[in-house]
């Protein structure tokens, strides 16, 4: 980048880093959640069970495909933030990665659940498959949570920003959760007509744990695909980056950084905690979720309404959050929702009893209640990362976003892998078997742990470890001022 560039580029920033955000960047901002979760949410909530029942492989190997893929991240991860963040292309800091690496996103994520025979049942090629998507993964989700960092400074904005990010990522959870499954089940063979438990609606659905279903998840996995890349344009074309790093602080990121950042930044180490636990019992309910309906409710055409009911208050309920927020507090916040998690979770734990199984009103009322509390408490931490990247910021008069993020990105991973893991592992020890219509019933009480007991702790400690949070909102005003004022001295 020559230094006319950046010159105008610095101007440029020094005038718009505490920029009031329009509606229609706001929006296109949070499509890109929307399409990672269309994408990669995908490959969390379902790809363990399609390989442990379509696929055809054990459990305690789907397991270890994930462990392998998730340390091989925490190596790969902190050096694409380093990349990241020494990179400026021609139309951009961030937003190329998003452009250049969706199209390979994509077609990876859709080939994981490649439809041929050949391939079925090989563990090389759900392991190849699974790494080169998941490493591609970083260089999309890395550039993307560092873009939110450089659109202002603003810290209402942010919070202003991060309610409509999570409004469009709920509603890809919304498709992910709750219409996936049923996508699948009304394109997968053997089909029965079922009543889905939703005002008497009742659908020609197939068996989706079948061998045959294969074509069925690559049909609505691909679809999902291109829906999710075409919205990942809508963020590369609607955002503007205003809060970049100089060129001399570009030039002067290396990979040890990283290790300054965790050393240095108490906001990061516990935030990133947080990340990691909060994202560990999240998918461990994601990836038992199908589970738990299929064996221990024994209702899985019911899936997709309660996954419906479920997704209100994610969608229709996040404009609460910044009312909540400044009404109780940052802590309270979280510790609020966390609580509203595991009611709902108890009550799931009461419905798979036999007298309440077959009705679906306590899953309508433990989906909304866990769903609502889960949402809330992993969806606003986002808005939290800005900061702690100006707090990095300030300690260290080194913006390192695309850094940060990746450490944020890589406990975000850690969690998502242990989510997937730690549930498999558990079905292997209690003889989970995919082949069987039905299950054991320890087979049963180890889903129950998976789904319900474990989640519940994780979520204890996820709030004591947002106890010790040392960033309040009047800190974070006072660092961002700061800053700006060395900028406007030339110490920056």
């Amino acid at each position: 980048m020559d230094d006319k560039v950046n010159a105008t580029t610095d101007n440029h920033v020094a005038k718009n880093e505490f920029a009031k955000l329009s509606m229609k960047e706001k929006i296109s901002y949070g499509a890109g959640d929307l399409a990672q979760n269309l994408i990669f949410g995908t490959v969390g909530s379902m790809l363990l069970f399609y390989l442990t029942t379509v696929f055809g492989i054990s459990a305690a190997v789907g397991a270890t495909i994930f462990l392998v893929v998730r340390w091989i991240n925490v190596f790969w991860d902190p050096w694409v933030g380093a990349v990241v963040d020494r990179s400026h292309f021609k139309r951009g800091k961030y937003r190329p990665f998003i452009l250049y690496f969706g199209i390979p996103l994509t077609v990876c994520a859709a080939l994981l659940f490649f439809p041929i025979g050949a391939v079925r049942g090989s563990v090389v090629y759900a392991f190849i498959s699974y790494l080169a998507t998941a490493l591609i993964y970083s260089f999309v989700n890395i550039p993307y949570g560092a873009l939110n960092a450089s659109l202002t400074r603003d810290n209402d904005e942010v919070s202003k920003l991060t309610t409509i990010r999570m409004t469009e990522a709920n509603i890809g959870n919304l498709m992910v959760y709750t219409f996936l499954p049923l996508f699948v089940q009304l394109a997968s063979p053997d089909k029965q007509l079922k009543d889905i438990g939703l005002f008497g609606v009742k659908l020609n659905l197939g068996n989706y744990a079948s061998p045959h279903a294969g074509g069925a998840y690559f049909l609505v996995m691909s679809i999902y695909m291109l829906i999710g890349f075409l919205l990942l344009l809508v963020t590369y074309f609607g955002v503007k980056e205003r809060v970049l790093p100089t060129k001399e602080e570009t030039e002067s990121v290396k990979y040890s950084d990283l290790f300054g950042e965790i050393k240095r930044n108490k906001a990061l180490q516990v935030l990133g905690m947080f990340f990691l636990i909060g994202f560990t019992f999240m998918f461990f309910g994601n990836t038992v979720w199908p589970f738990y309906m299929q064996y221990n409710v024994g209702h899985p055409e019911w899936m997709a309404s309660i996954n419906l009911i479920g997704s209100i208050p994610g969608i229709f309920l996040v404009f609460l959050w910044p009312i909540v927020r400044k009404k109780i507090g940052k802590k309270q916040f979280f510790y609020l929702f966390l609580a509203l998690f595991i009611v709902g979770q108890i009550i799931l734990w009461v419905w798979q009893m036999t007298a309440f199984k077959n009705s679906p009103f306590l899953g309508y009322v433990g989906r909304f209640l866990q769903q609502w509390g889960i949402t809330a408490a992993t969806g606003y931490m986002w808005s939290l990362v800005p900061e702690v990247v100006s707090y990095g910021e300030y300690k260290s008069k080194k913006r390192v976003a695309g850094i940060i993020n990746a450490i944020m990105g890589l406990f975000f991973k850690i969690g998502l892998a242990l989510g997937g893991i730690i549930p498999g592992y558990i079905n292997a020890f209690f003889k989970f078997d995919g082949t069987k219509a039905t299950q054991s019933g320890s087979a049963m009480m180890g889903i129950q742990w998976s789904m319900i007991w474990i989640p519940i702790v994780l979520a204890l400690v996820a709030m004591w470890i947002m106890s010790r949070y040392p960033l309040s909102d009047k800190d974070v005003t006072e660092i961002n001022l700061e800053i700006d004022q060395r900028k406007a001295e030339g110490k920056i």
